[in-house]
């Protein structure tokens, strides 16, 4: 059974920068699909990141492109997001996401099947 454990979420004021990680395990294939998502209040949860772990290609949602990175390091199966420069829009749980199969592109989130618990990111004005 895949699990997903993020860690480093917390509290930050505008213009910081934060590092999430996503450690998985008990994923039978070396290569995956996996992605960063969050969830503002009020909102209906949005793909942020993606990658394909055996891949060089990163993707990402426009409001978050220059100022995040998402990296894998395959030999801990560990994901990362880093997030610089935050805004409080930037505010909401972020998830870990994986999934089997490959993946060309940040998926919708339907096309996720393994799901982590979420870490919370609040970032003040």
């Amino acid at each position: 059974q895949v699990h997903l454990v993020e860690s480093g979420g917390g509290s930050v004021q505008a213009g910081g920068s934060l590092t999430l990680s996503c450690a998985a395990s008990g994923v039978p294939y070396s290569q995956y699909c996996m992605a960063w998502f969050r969830q503002a209040p009020g909102k209906v949860r949005e793909g942020v990141a993606g990658l394909y772990t055996a891949g060089g290609n990163t993707y990402y949602t426009d409001s978050v492109k220059g100022r995040f990175t998402i990296s894998v390091d395959n030999a801990k199966n560990t994901l990362h997001l880093q997030m610089n420069n935050l805004q409080p829009e930037d505010t909401a749980i972020y998830y870990c996401a994986a999934d089997l199969e490959f993946c060309p592109e940040l998926r919708p989130e339907k096309e996720y099947d393994y799901w982590g618990q979420g870490t919370q990111v609040t970032v003040s004005s």
